[in-house]
């Protein structure tokens, strides 16, 4: 994992792309696995919780950059987290608003995003030190990485669990659905798998990496 920086970063595409793969908040970080392994029974839930997260990660990371500059250091963390109820409070109103169904699914997990790891973290590790644009940058990237694995296994437990994904039936009426997938069990099932996958394509990304180094090295 990279470290974080400690001065103030130049706006880059890996910036961006950070969150996606090299920083991902679970795949690599294993940060926010409540609501990973909670509300991914399917890709709706997933996907919803993932831009609940996502607006609130971005919204209190732009907030605290831009006033980072006047939040005391002794009060900085409860600052933080003023912030981050603030905006959470806003997604739960509109997602109870939007779909009671959908409220209705998430349960207390929308509430518990105030305290998931990734957002506070964001917020005391990066958004503190940044400028604006780049922290903008930054945060949509983790957002997205976020959602993308929420999305992951909200996806494979729908399909193997239900036999649908966004209600659309993918099999024959004779499919027997796995029924544990849509269960807790099942989210630590595909979380194993999809960590597995992860750093089998991550350590095969280093070694072709380094394979031409070794080589050079064995030659001479």
């Amino acid at each position: 994992m990279a470290e974080l920086p400690n001065t103030e970063e130049r706006l880059t595409p890996d910036t961006f792309l950070r969150g996606l793969w090299e920083e991902n908040p679970v795949f690599v970080m294993l940060l926010g696995m409540c609501p990973v392994l909670a509300v991914t029974s399917t890709t709706v839930n997933a996907l919803a919780m993932g831009l609940a997260t996502t607006f609130v990660l971005v919204c209190s990371s732009l907030l605290v950059s831009l006033l980072r500059n006047w939040i005391p250091k002794q009060v900085r963390i409860a600052s933080y987290i003023v912030i981050i109820a603030t905006f959470v409070t806003i997604v739960d109103y509109a997602i109870q608003a939007i779909s009671l169904e959908l409220y209705a699914a998430l349960g207390a997990f929308i509430q518990l995003i105030v305290a998931n790891c990734v957002i506070l973290g964001r917020a005391e590790a990066y958004a503190s030190k940044q400028k604006l644009m780049t922290t903008l940058v930054n945060s949509l990237g983790m957002g997205a990485g976020f959602t993308l694995a929420l999305l992951s296994l909200g996806t494979v437990r729908e399909i193997l669990g239900n036999g649908t994904i966004l209600g659309i039936s993918l099999f024959p009426a004779d499919f027997q659905p796995w029924i544990v997938m849509i269960l807790p069990p099942g989210g630590f099932f595909v979380l194993g798998a999809w960590l597995l996958l992860f750093n089998w394509l991550r350590l095969r990304k280093e070694r072709k990496a380094t394979g031409p180094i070794g080589v050079t090295a064995d030659a001479r």
